[in-house]
C-alpha cells in the first residue's frame, strides 16, 4: 500500500521534512530515484532536455560506483544530485547508527546537501542523528506525488495520470530511474513532461 497524493497528517509528524515547496507559480519539481542507471537515466535526461527542464536525481552511493559517467552526465546536463544511501536503506528495519554510516559511505561518490530516505522510511532518531552531523546531508526530502512507477501491477498510463491529476504547484513528484520503473517510465514521463508544459508550468531542480 502506498498514497498517491501524500495526506496531510503524514506531512504534520515529519514536519521537518520538505514534502513540497509554498508557491502560487507554475512550477513542479520532478525527482528520480535510485539511479543512476546506464539504460533509465539517459533516456530521462533526454526527455527532460527535450521540455528544457530541471530536475533532481536521488542516487544510491553504490550505483555512481558502478556508473560514474552516467552520474557525471546528470551534473553536466545541469541537474541537481542528492543522497538516497549507498545501498537503499530500509530506515525503519536498521539501527540508526548503520542508517547514518549508509548516508555517510553514500557521501564519498555524492556531495549533495539534499537527502531522500530509501521509501521514505526514517525514524526520528535518525532524523536528529543525521541533524546533528554537520557533513551530512541536511534538507531531507520527501515528496507530495507520487508516480507508482515501481508497481508492476499498473502500466505506464496510470502512472502519467496518477502525476497529472494529484500534481500542483509546489509539488515534489517522485518518479525511479531504475530498470524496474523503465516499462512505465517510458510511457509516464514523456506524458506527464508533454501535459505540464502545455499549462504553462516550468520544471526546476530543487
Amino acid at each position: 500500500m502506498y498514497f498517491i497524493k501524500t495526506p496531510f497528517w503524514l506531512r504534520l509528524i515529519y514536519r521537518s521534512c520538505t514534502w513540497r515547496k509554498p508557491t502560487q507559480e507554475r512550477v513542479l519539481y520532478l525527482s528520480f530515484d535510485d539511479g543512476p542507471h546506464p539504460e533509465a537515466t539517459p533516456f530521462v535526461l533526454a526527455q527532460l532536455a527535450i521540455f528544457n527542464a530541471k530536475a533532481s536525481f536521488f542516487c544510491i552511493g553504490k550505483n555512481v560506483q558502478l556508473h560514474p559517467p552516467v552520474y557525471d552526465s546528470i551534473i553536466a546536463a545541469g541537474h541537481v544530485v542528492g543522497n538516497h544511501t549507498q545501498n537503499h536503506m530500509n530506515g525503519w528495519k536498521n539501527k540508526t547508527a548503520n542508517y547514518i554510516k549508509e548516508i555517510q559511505e553514500a557521501t564519498k561518490s555524492i556531495r549533495s546537501n539534499l537527502f531522500r530516505p530509501p521509501y521514505g522510511r526514517i525514524s526520528f532518531a535518525q532524523i536528529k542523528a543525521l541533524r546533528s552531523a554537520p557533513s551530512l546531508p541536511q534538507d531531507i526530502i520527501m515528496w507530495d506525488v507520487l508516480s507508482g512507477d515501481f508497481d508492476t501491477t499498473i502500466n505506464g498510463e496510470q502512472c502519467a495520470q496518477n502525476v497529472i491529476q494529484q500534481a500542483g504547484p509546489g509539488s515534489i513528484i517522485v518518479f525511479h530511474d531504475s530498470a524496474k520503473a523503465m516499462d512505465r517510465l517510458r510511457i509516464a514521463l514523456p506524458k506527464v513532461l508533454l501535459h505540464f508544459s502545455n499549462l504553462g508550468y516550468e520544471f526546476k531542480a530543487l
